[in-house]
């Protein structure tokens, strides 16, 4: 079988903690930023773990990790 490809915007965007979980910047912090609240904005900061169902999507761009 040849070697799969890591998908180069997911190699990018996610990566991956000790025990597999999908680590990603929050979204909406890029513009629009008077409308979104201090709230929000504050806690869109750093790195959120994924949900389970979309980390799946993620692994299957990321075969080797």
């Amino acid at each position: 079988m040849p070697k799969l490809k890591t998908k180069s915007a997911a190699k990018k965007r996610f990566s991956f903690t000790a025990s597999g979980m999908v680590l990603a910047q929050p979204a909406f912090k890029r513009h629009g930023l008077r409308k979104r609240s201090q709230k929000m904005k504050r806690q869109a900061r750093g790195t959120m773990i994924l949900n389970v169902c979309d980390a799946k999507n993620v692994v299957k761009y990321m075969p080797y990790r």
